[in-house]
């Protein structure tokens, strides 16, 4: 699935032009509009040894004096995402440790990473609520990663920009990759690569005109199906890894083009370590064995084609990740904040 999003993004590359040149003819948004932009909140609960504190109740006072809670993960870690910009009262409570407090402003789509927050030693503890389990946090990255087009258009789900986002669940990964699957935007995309191989001639086998024309658009559609189901859902489920692109935002330009590179041939599993791209790596080829099935003979050359469009699934997958690290976030409304620090 990953090559095709790649693929979507190259053929989609002359897009940026349209955004400099709304810039130059001094489009912008009203400070309503604006205004109206949520933002997120994240940050890391210590002690007085500097160690992260797990189970920690975290509660955000929003500038509407909404109130919400989440409890820190493993590493100490927290996040609030949809924060409604403004003033905000950060409260944090844990067994054994003394409550502390924290007031700071949210500009309107800012992604702002506060300052390690450290509880010291009490005598009285305080009991401790779950209000977000992870699986909800995660299902509030699905509905974000949802909204996530470039220049407002080109679906691009399959980022996440918060390098502690917690994993998918089997249902979740099945729901994000239904939700590309049937976006107006794909059906468009596959169009116009279509049309594009029918004026290059590409699989001549599918001859040309209306007919030429559908089986190259047929073709197109089947790939995009059967890795957006394979590599986005079934073999992440199987393989129990995470389908989509950590981004890094942050190191020299040498550090995160290998990491771009190496994230076509290694995964973040669902425990949350890196490991061999297995979903990624076997959807490819598998989606090329798939499309035998439906290619002219005349361009399947035995197993040419399934090894051929393996490799270039891969190539795509590092390429299109490249791109996503340092060109593609400037291009995705609400996206364009620094990033939550990675490791």
């Amino acid at each position: 699935m990953k090559s095709l999003c790649a693929l979507f993004y190259c053929f989609t590359v002359f897009l940026p032009l349209s955004a400099v040149a709304q810039q130059a003819a001094g489009v912008e948004q009203s400070p309503s509009q604006v205004a109206a932009l949520p933002g997120m909140v994240s940050g890391t609960v210590t002690d007085n040894d500097d160690a992260t504190v797990e189970g920690a109740t975290v509660t955000i006072t929003d500038a509407t004096k909404k109130q919400r809670s989440v409890l820190t993960t493993g590493d100490g870690h927290f996040r609030f995402t949809n924060v409604t910009a403004g003033t905000l009262i950060i409260e944090v409570t844990a067994n054994g440790l003394a409550p502390a407090s924290h007031q700071d402003v949210l500009l309107p789509e800012q992604r702002l990473e506060l300052a390690p927050i450290v509880l010291r030693v009490a005598t009285a503890t305080t009991d401790v609520q779950v209000t977000l389990t992870q699986q909800e946090i995660a299902e509030e990255d699905i509905h974000v990663e949802e909204k996530q087009r470039l220049i407002g258009f080109v679906p691009n789900f399959y980022v996440v920009y918060d390098w502690h986002a917690p994993p998918l669940t089997a249902k979740q990964k099945f729901k994000l990759a239904d939700r590309a699957l049937i976006d107006p935007a794909n059906f468009i995309i596959i169009g116009g690569i279509a049309g594009i191989e029918q004026a290059t001639n590409s699989f001549s086998g599918y001859g040309q005109g209306a007919s030429g024309y559908a089986k190259r658009y047929a073709a197109g559609f089947g790939d995009f199906s059967v890795g957006t189901i394979l590599g986005g859902a079934v073999l992440p489920i199987v393989f129990h890894q995470d389908p989509r692109y950590f981004y890094k935002g942050t190191g020299t330009v040498r550090a995160r083009t290998l990491y771009a590179l190496s994230t076509s041939v290694i995964s973040r599993g669902d425990n949350g370590r890196w490991q061999p791209a297995y979903a990624s790596v076997v959807g490819d080829f598998a989606s090329g064995a798939i499309s035998n099935l439906y290619y002219p003979a005349s361009n399947r050359i035995g197993g040419t084609l399934t090894v051929e469009n393996g490799l270039l699934g891969i190539a795509f997958n590092g390429i299109g990740n490249v791109i996503q690290e340092f060109f593609l976030r400037k291009l995705t409304p609400g996206s364009n904040k620094p990033a939550a620090t990675t490791p």
